[in-house]
């Protein structure tokens, strides 16, 4: 039996490898499915197993999974065409037989109205209906969503998105990998949904604020109209299906979908989550590093 983690070179995969680590699982214990080896060569040169597929092509997946393992399914990066590569490694998964399934989902899981969570809510139902046990880890937004965007920011001193006055209970990337390393190695999180947050919700008007007093310029929240949002985004290189998604998050913000603070994140991982004001910090650090 393994633990295996999905989309391991990815963030968020890597640091969940990290974090199973810490919580002292054997290097022999962790595997790994990656697309490409030499991206996760230094894995397996601290000993992971590596075991190469890929989400969409299902005939590499059949050797991924064997039979007792806890899988973490990170999902993939492609919108747009996730739920046919979810439903292969659901798939290869139950034929494998193994011991638990988590999925990192979206907040809200089948109450999530905006477009971005429609392939998690089709993959929560494919594994429901699969007979696996399974977790859901109901992901909420990563504080890096914003604070690793934070150069134009400060060259153009302002925060520019059309949220209104909605607030965002986000949550550092780590605090949600450290949310999956506690249920892949703890017992009684099987039929399970986690709704994961930051302990605090900020509103973007507050996050320009604490980006002002900690870069010492002058930064303010400007909130535009959903279509000039939409034409700076793309005017800034961010493709229009992407800058779509983008918009309407920040429509869904405005309606108070992604500040739920249900605690489940901060008693999963046994400490607060991580302040949206240290994130800012991590990413002005980035950022004078050029």
């Amino acid at each position: 039996m393994s633990i295996v983690v999905t989309g391991a070179t990815g963030h968020l995969g890597r640091l969940v490898i990290e974090g199973l680590f810490a919580a002292g699982v054997p290097a022999g214990e962790v595997a790994a499915v990656v697309r490409d080896k030499d991206r996760a060569a230094d894995l397996a040169e601290r000993g992971v197993e590596l075991r190469i597929a890929d989400y969409s092509a299902p005939e590499t997946l059949r050797g991924a999974f064997a039979a007792g393992d806890r899988v973490l399914l990170i999902s993939g990066s492609e919108v747009g065409r996730r739920v046919a590569q979810h439903r292969a490694v659901i798939d290869a998964a139950r034929e494998a037989g193994v011991a638990l399934l988590a999925y990192t989902s979206i907040l809200g899981g089948p109450e999530a109205d905006f477009d971005l969570a429609a392939e998690h809510k089709a993959t929560e139902r494919l594994i429901a209906d699969s007979g696996l046990p399974y977790t859901f880890l109901r992901n909420g937004w990563y504080h890096e969503n914003y604070t690793e965007h934070l150069a134009p920011v400060l060259e153009h001193g302002a925060v520019v998105a059309s949220a209104g006055e909605g607030r965002v209970a986000s949550a550092s990337r780590a605090d949600y990998a450290a949310a999956a390393v506690a249920v892949l190695t703890g017992e009684g999180h099987e039929g399970k949904a986690y709704e994961l947050s930051g302990d605090v919700a900020w509103s973007m008007a507050e996050y320009a604020a604490e980006v002002a007093r900690q870069s010492g310029k002058e930064i303010s929240y400007v909130n535009v109209p959903a279509e000039e949002h939409l034409a700076v985004l793309t005017g800034a290189g961010v493709p229009e299906p992407m800058a779509a998604i983008l918009v309407d998050v920040d429509a869904a913000v405005g309606r108070g979908r992604l500040a739920g603070t249900s605690g489940d994140l901060a008693r999963l991982i046994g400490r607060p989550t991580t302040r949206i004001a240290d994130a800012i910090a991590a990413g002005l650090r980035a950022c004078s590093r050029g």
